[in-house]
């Protein structure tokens, strides 16, 4: 089996040791990628490797709707050999080890280390350059060591963990979305009901746009990252322009300003207001019809202040929407050209 969508980035293709033995509805591989011997990805599973390598070793599982990136100017992502993810995780921009297990909605960040033999809870946030030693499982945000385990109990959860996340959900039909020449919505996402995108943003691979009840709208030059999910079942979701919704991020509806970041694997509850010049971040969440105030840097669980927005982060963020503006207009060349 193949990817149902395989691209380049910078000419460079993805390679497989061999060909995996499943690939879910909507994965997708992409760029200087390097897959080993019996790959397993499930539905909406992303591999990313547009600016940095990936290198994933053998007998790969990497569950539904999950997500393996890159950060763009510092840090490749490196995977070692039985290592299973479960369902909407993200390995971002870090160092994995063999024998890992890697458990549902995790977060793991830039610069961090995960060596051999660890399993990671479900839920948890591994922490940019953290390292966690072999031997322990791992459990909170940040990630701490909560007891030794054996080789056995990594093996036991791995096979658990692929028994839950080897079932399929059923998918209602998508929308064929009417957006101008500027804006780019991957062949693999999914949008339904009143959707309005602004000019030049990107929805990227394997996202979920659901308007159900209220309209969901997207300011110009926006970018929401692969497999985020939106659903409006109300009021509807508003969003400022120049804003970056990160991977893996659960939104309701809410209101989020311009010159934002809502960081990997946030989550969004209904009726939260979020001010113009936020930085959320990576695996924070908010509470029903919290305010964040702007110019502020949050995160936590619930989101709090945890101090101002500086330059330096100003323009990180500045970076960011640039950057997937360019690759709004690459991968809309790449994807019509794609089979």
């Amino acid at each position: 089996m193949t990817p149902d969508l395989i691209l380049p980035h910078d000419g460079v293709l993805p390679q497989f040791a061999s060909r995996p033995v499943w690939c879910g509805r909507g994965s997708t591989v992409i760029g200087a990628a390097t897959l080993g011997a019996q790959a397993w990805l499930g539905d909406d599973a992303v591999i990313r490797a547009d600016g940095q390598t990936v290198t994933l070793g053998d007998r790969l599982w990497l569950g539904h709707r999950s997500t393996v990136h890159i950060a763009t100017f510092t840090h490749g992502t490196r995977v070692g050999d039985r290592v299973t993810v479960g369902r909407n995780a993200v390995v971002h921009a870090c160092e994995v080890g063999s024998d890992v297990v890697i458990e549902d909605d995790v977060v793991i960040l830039d610069g961090a280390t995960v060596e051999s033999s660890v399993v990671i809870e479900a839920g948890s946030t591994v922490f940019p350059r953290a390292n966690l030693a072999a031997g322990f499982v791992y459990a909170g945000s940040p990630a701490k060591p909560k007891r030794p385990l054996t080789p056995e109990e990594i093996a036991e959860r791995a096979e658990r963990l692929r028994e839950a996340t080897g079932d399929s959900a059923p998918v209602p039909p998508a929308d064929e979305p009417d957006v101008e020449e500027s804006v780019f919505v991957a062949r693999t996402a999914r949008l339904r009901g009143r959707i309005a995108l602004g000019a030049g943003s990107t929805v990227l691979f394997s996202c979920e746009l659901s308007a159900e009840a209220g309209p969901i709208v997207v300011g110009a030059d926006t970018n929401i990252q692969d497999n985020s999910v939106l659903r409006s079942r109300g009021e509807g979701i508003v969003i400022g322009r120049d804003t970056t919704i990160g991977h893996n991020v659960r939104m309701a509806d809410c209101r989020i300003g311009a010159r934002s970041l809502i960081g990997i694997g946030a989550s969004i509850a209904p009726g939260t207001v979020i001010a113009d010049d936020v930085m959320l971040a990576a695996g924070a969440a908010t509470d029903p019809g919290q305010l964040l105030e702007g110019g502020q840097l949050w995160g936590g669980r619930p989101a709090r202040i945890l101090g101002p927005l500086d330059a330096e982060k100003r323009a990180m963020m500045s970076r960011i929407v640039e950057g997937y503006c360019e690759h709004g207009r690459a991968y809309k060349t790449l994807q019509a050209e794609a089979p």
